[in-house]
């Protein structure tokens, strides 16, 4: 070992530690909200549950309240819990807790471009753009629910090429799902059996599955263990590859542009491009572009088809409310194609649906945000620049909202003669200025597709199997376990 090489680390690492203790004496602030009590360099790691924090947070919140903080390392942050809490922050409050906090992992992955991890004009101009390029493509619209009633016939016929034999949907649920974002943004769906389409289903569920990983934990929490091999190395390595797919596709999109006929999302962009080639200061920029793209795909593909996953799970756990979803779908639609139009006279399956979502809780952290200004909120006062964790989890099983938060329950969505009704608590798409910018495609998705599986297959363990596994994997989202299921045609 270079013995120079070794006295210069060390002194490095001296160096570090004395800032780490300088930053964390100077972190409390007069009337900030209260938490559990914070040790030099780590804060509150020592408590956390690092592959589940929300389950740390939900506990936190019985002792602290609506409104409490927590320590990463010298980085403080601040949790809303409850579904008053977090609807006042992000709607009444919604310009002051409207930024994203980009943590390291994220800033490594877009560098503050495209949609999901950005801020600013740029995210401005990104939002309003892609809203209004997916209006055009057809999002909430009938053309988009064509493409969906078409896609749900190639998802049945594949699943019933396996004759009811076990198999895994996770794979052929995201290409399915994915395939309604592929034809906005590329133009054209994919064969579920395309390599490169495979490949970047593969990427997308590999890096959902590892941001969660307490590796990028503790690296978003400590930069400077990012020498160390880890989860956060193949993110970015995996990152790198999806960048470069969209990069040969758009290039041969710009080869045969026509402005004249914009067949994809990516033309769409390409047109502004060259409409704002002159302008210096431009946001219709190739880095945004890929980090858009990239967003699209992974935004437009993971929560969707991890909830059909959990739906399948749950009508397998629960076969009579499986039986009596098929029951509605027979009386109303019968053998033709569901639509989402359906839904009004199907109050059952809506609200079976909805509980899906709620029981499901997939994004149980929401994505983190920031303070945009000092704020007084709920009398604590919150620095700007404070991260803010809106624990969506905590809404989706808010006590006062839901009379059985714990369990899968669709009489949540019902009232007491089988009628449809909504709950203001249903936040599973967050809410206020960072609400989900595709909420109104993945209803129709989610409508669809599973009256259209439904329709055509009942679910059931593979023979010999008696237990059905509601626990997740650790990941960013929360992703059911791996199990094998069966599909048996109902006709």
């Amino acid at each position: 070992m270079d013995l120079g090489l070794s006295v210069a680390t060390y002194f490095v690492l001296i160096l570090v530690l004395l800032y780490i203790l300088h930053r964390w004496s100077k972190t409390s602030s007069a009337n900030f909200p209260p938490g559990p009590k914070c040790w030099p360099l780590i804060g509150n790691l020592h408590i956390m549950n690092l592959s589940k924090p929300h389950l740390t947070y939900l506990e936190l919140s019985k002792t602290y309240g609506s409104v409490f903080s927590v320590q990463m390392g010298m980085k403080k942050m601040v949790v809303l819990a409850g579904y008053e809490t977090v609807k006042d922050a992000l709607v009444n409050h919604a310009e002051e807790f409207g930024e994203r906090a980009i943590l390291k992992i994220f800033k490594d992955m877009d560098h503050g471009k495209g949609l999901t991890l950005s801020n600013g004009e740029n995210w401005k101009v990104m939002r309003r753009f892609t809203i209004t390029t997916l209006r055009d493509f057809g999002m909430g619209k009938s053309t988009i629910e064509d493409k969906i009633a078409e896609e749900s016939v190639h998802l049945t016929d594949h699943i019933a090429s396996f004759k009811g034999k076990q198999f895994d949907d996770l794979m052929i649920l995201n290409a399915a799902v994915a395939n309604i974002i592929v034809a906005i943004i590329l133009g054209h769906r994919m064969s579920y059996e395309d390599p490169q389409f495979q490949r970047l289903l593969s990427l997308i569920n590999e890096n959902v599955r590892l941001l969660g990983a307490p590796m990028v934990s503790m690296y978003n929490v400590y930069p400077i263990l990012g020498f160390l091999p880890g989860s956060h190395k193949t993110i970015r390595k995996n990152v790198g590859e999806l960048q470069r797919f969209v990069t040969r596709t758009f290039v041969k999109h710009l080869k045969d542009l026509d402005e004249n006929d914009q067949r994809s999302f990516i033309d769409a962009f390409l047109v502004r491009q060259k409409e704002e080639a002159e302008n210096s200061q431009t946001y219709y920029h190739d880095d945004n572009l890929r980090t858009l793209v990239r967003n699209l795909f992974t935004a437009g593909m993971e929560t969707t088809s991890t909830t059909l996953s959990w739906a399948i799970l749950l009508m397998v756990k629960y076969p009579n409310i499986q039986e009596k979803v098929q029951e509605e779908i027979s009386r109303v639609v019968g053998s033709a194609q569901p639509l989402y139009s359906h839904r009004g006279q199907m109050p059952f399956t809506y609200a079976v649906i909805h509980e899906i979502q709620r029981f499901s809780d997939i994004l149980p952290l929401n994505l983190t945000h920031e303070t945009s200004t000092d704020v007084t909120f709920k009398g604590y006062f919150i620095p700007k620049g404070t991260y803010i964790i809106p624990l969506l989890s905590s809404v989706l099983r808010d006590k006062t909202q839901f009379e059985k938060p714990d369990e899968f329950y669709p009489n949540h969505f019902l009232d007491a003669k089988g009628n449809f009704i909504k709950k203001d608590a249903f936040l599973p798409f967050s809410a206020g200025r960072r609400a989900c910018a595709g909420e109104n495609l993945a209803r129709m998705e989610l409508f669809i597709f599973f009256t259209s599986l439904l329709q055509r297959f009942t679910f059931r363990l593979p023979p010999g199997a008696s237990h059905v596994d509601l626990t997740s994997v650790v990941g960013f989202t929360n992703v059911p376990k791996k199990q094998m299921i069966c599909a048996v045609p109902r006709f």
